[in-house]
């Protein structure tokens, strides 16, 4: 499995890697900031409104909301580029490649579903969260992997990056299926025009970036106001960029992620993890831990997703559905299993969507994901550190 790795997924293994060590320094700073003499600094910042436009064309949204909404959509603009190119040329295009991490990707977010259901199950407004726990943060648990060196095959790497690629193309599903509020028809039919148009231009091979730019500002608006979440702007126009595979190697989709990967991995994901990080550690316990939300989040990120992925994993591989990765054993395979419960960027994002009208929880949804995270992180480090790797 993972013979042959292309040029592509080493120039993307080394962004992600170097960009969650970004993710953690930012993540440190935004906990010591909330919880310093700076923290009302901090919070009121994060909640003036801030209007982007001319005259009376504009919108005027919160600095968090500018954040979550605006410059997620252009992260998840790159992500659904990433996928989109993994299906036609990368890791994922070779169906036999593929099933490893799919059924893997699967588990990992079943289970953990499952685990924090269980938990929060019969209170109407918790059991809003279950999505929390089934996000993997590609940058960051790549980032601990590349810590670890030669210790862990390149296949593994592979399969770890292939897993967390399908994980985000299931939290888009999610966002837009589970997570959208009231429908507005009017901006809706509008969304739904600009996204044809779009598609008109991929038919014509339009290989020039700004005409997707144009149309795509307008579908961004007009998704903001049709009650699906904005970020899935992103995602339907990443779907429009060209890529055809007998001029892949000069497409326009190769030039736009290469394009905008550093903003987006140096600039756009640190500082949502410095807006949506930061939590007041006053009065924190055991028992705040033990609540049904930071509860179930822990348990979902720390053992369902390593239980979720390595036993639907181990179950396709001994029924040969699919192939164990070269020059791996079980014990680092359950390592990266492991290191797949680092939810942090991923299930704060989700966190929000899913606590949207209800903020009271939010700082029990930081605690559960900041805390699981890090215990998946030295878990799974330590355990792949410690262990046989032949």
């Amino acid at each position: 499995m993972f013979r042959y790795i292309t040029s592509s997924f080493k120039w993307f293994f080394k962004l992600e890697a170097a960009s969650g060590l970004v993710l953690l320094f930012s993540a440190i700073i935004a906990l010591i900031i909330s919880n310093s003499n700076y923290s009302s600094i901090y919070f009121e910042t994060l909640n003036k409104y801030l209007f982007i436009g001319i005259n009376n064309f504009g919108l005027k949204l919160s600095v968090i909301h500018w954040i979550n909404d605006a410059l997620m959509a252009i992260f998840f603009f790159f992500v659904t580029l990433e996928i989109k190119r993994e299906f036609i040329q990368g890791e994922l295009s070779n169906i036999k490649q593929a099933m490893l991490p799919i059924i893997g990707a699967v588990g990992g977010m079943l289970v953990p579903a499952l685990f924090y259901v269980i938990i929060n199950y019969g209170d109407a407004e918790t059991i809003n969260g279950w999505a929390i726990p089934s996000a993997t943060d590609i940058a960051f648990s790549l980032g601990v992997l590349s810590l670890l060196g030669s210790r862990v095959p390149l296949s593994l790497k592979v399969f770890l990056t292939a897993l967390a690629i399908i994980d985000d193309l299931g939290a888009i599903l999610i966002i837009a299926i589970f997570y959208s509020g009231d429908l507005n028809i009017k901006y809706l039919c509008l969304m739904l025009i600009s996204f044809l148009i779009l598609l008109i231009l991929n038919k014509f091979n339009i290989k020039k970036f700004f005409p997707y730019l144009l149309v795509g500002i307008f579908l961004w608006d007009f998704t903001h106001n049709s009650g699906i979440h904005a970020t899935i702007a992103g995602v339907l126009l990443a779907m429009t960029i060209p890529h055809r595979k007998k001029n892949k190697d000069f497409s326009l989709l190769i030039k736009i992620e290469h394009a905008i990967s550093p903003y987006v991995a140096f600039g756009i994901m640190p500082l949502f993890a410095f807006a949506n990080a930061g939590v007041s550690l006053e009065g924190l316990s055991i028992g705040s831990l033990l609540e049904k939300v930071p509860l179930g989040i822990v348990l979902g990120l720390f053992l369902g997703k390593q239980l979720g992925v390595f036993v639907f994993s181990y179950i396709s591989i001994k029924l040969k559905f699919a192939q164990m990765p070269n020059n791996s054993n079980w014990y680092n395979f359950y390592g990266v299993g492991v290191l797949t419960g680092i939810g942090f960027t991923m299930s704060l994002f989700v966190g929000n969507l899913a606590f949207v009208e209800n903020i009271q929880y939010m700082d029990g949804v930081k605690i559960g994901v900041l805390t699981g995270s890090l215990l998946s992180t030295l878990f799974g480090y330590f355990l792949i550190l410690l262990t046989p790797n032949k």
